[in-house]
């Protein structure tokens, strides 16, 4: 990169201490990267900081590392209680946010980590119109008290090797088409893991660890054109993956191949005590032009114990879920080749009919888990 559009903050004033307010200096670099389409660099340290705003085709960059529990590398921390978001990309076309730890410090409400707001989705006639393609990339966001990652009216997107973890929200909230979201951790959040209540379309989701979030691993009302792929879901307290209608508008033509759920619908975070059918590893009603085959489900509960001597496992908490798949209103869609090997403690397949034309639900091999008599897949 050259010189003149790579900016340090710490050439601007911000100082690495975690205590001092560096808001104006990291936003005047970040000014100053706006003249110039250029990266604002963030050292290794940690940044006390509210919100900022990014502008089109510039960088936020620093060196990521962090670990599953902790942050690290180049970190900026929340200090404002009433800031809206900590990196605000909305109009930021082509901006890329590389590197980094976020860290809202669980303060005030739904402020969120990374967030693109806009009050309605830009017109594709228009002759300026513009993809957003925001890359978010190789970033720990989390303790947010809103959602990790924010996306409202977004038009293209990729978040790849990120982990969003322990927030209030969302780990991912979706309102908008046309993303990737590739080989990231969406970890211990207080709603979701993924989330897409409103409009959603055309998002890839492939090798993604979704994994104790509160409510369902992975969520879509309405959506369409998805390809969730490889990824693992572990101990949702809802469904584990979910396609759902939203209002009138059912979800379509997407696939659900390779994935590996364990353990969702976890009862101690109650989602299932205002419908129990949340209690299942894939729900999907209404759904148009689907296709579902090659996923593994299996019951269990929570763990303690060693990786390295099976004799020491314990588990602890309670069983989930009741049910493997739930499916309901189908049309021109394929349930077939999945397995659900102890996957649930009432009934593997629950078809709830309504189905219209071209549905196939067929050979998805199971059993019932029986606690104190099933052996329990243990893993560690």
């Amino acid at each position: 990169m050259c010189a003149d559009r790579d900016f340090d903050i710490r050439n601007f004033g911000a100082v690495a201490d975690g205590k001092t307010d560096c808001t104006v200096a990291i936003q005047n670099a970040l000014d100053a990267a706006g003249q110039v389409q250029g990266t604002v660099y963030v050292p290794h340290g940690e940044f006390a900081c509210s919100g900022l705003k990014m502008h089109p085709r510039t960088g936020l960059r620093g060196d990521p590392a962090w670990t599953f529990k902790l942050y690290g590398g180049s970190a900026l921390k929340l200090i404002d209680p009433d800031a809206r978001c900590m990196v605000d990309i909305t109009d930021a076309i082509g901006a890329t946010v590389h590197g980094l730890c976020l860290n809202g410090s669980n303060l005030g409400k739904h402020i969120h980590g990374v967030m693109l707001s806009r009050p309605e989705f830009p017109s594709v006639q228009e002759p300026t119109a513009q993809e957003d393609t925001p890359r978010i990339e190789r970033c720990k966001i989390g303790h947010f008290s809103g959602n990790g990652i924010h996306l409202e009216w977004v038009w293209c997107f990729s978040i790849r090797h990120c982990m969003s973890f322990a927030n209030g929200g969302d780990g991912i909230w979706l309102k908008g088409c046309d993303g990737f979201v590739l080989d990231n951790w969406l970890s211990c959040n207080a709603r979701a893991g993924f989330a897409a209540r409103e409009h959603n379309a055309a998002v890839t989701m492939m090798g993604n660890r979704i994994e104790w979030n509160r409510q369902a691993g992975i969520l879509s009302l309405g959506g369409s054109n998805y390809n969730v792929t490889s990824n693992y879901v572990d101990r949702a307290g809802g469904a584990g993956i979910r396609f759902s209608r939203r209002g009138q508008t059912p979800p379509g033509m997407s696939t659900l191949t390779g994935n590996v759920i364990w353990r969702s619908g976890n009862p101690d975070w109650g989602c299932k005590d205002d419908d129990p059918y949340e209690s299942c590893h894939i729900r999907l009603e209404g759904a148009h032009g689907f296709a579902v085959t090659s996923n593994s489900m299996n019951a269990a509960k929570d763990y303690r114990g060693s990786m390295n001597s099976a004799t020491e496992f314990e588990g602890r908490g309670e069983y989930s879920p009741d049910y493997g798949m739930v499916l309901q209103g189908l049309t021109n869609t394929v349930v077939r080749d999945n397995v659900l090997h102890q996957a649930a403690l009432k009934e593997c397949v629950v078809d709830l009919g309504g189905h219209g034309e071209g549905v196939i639900i067929k050979d998805n091999p199971g059993s019932i888990f029986v606690p104190g008599v099933t052996p329990e897949t243990l893993m560690y």
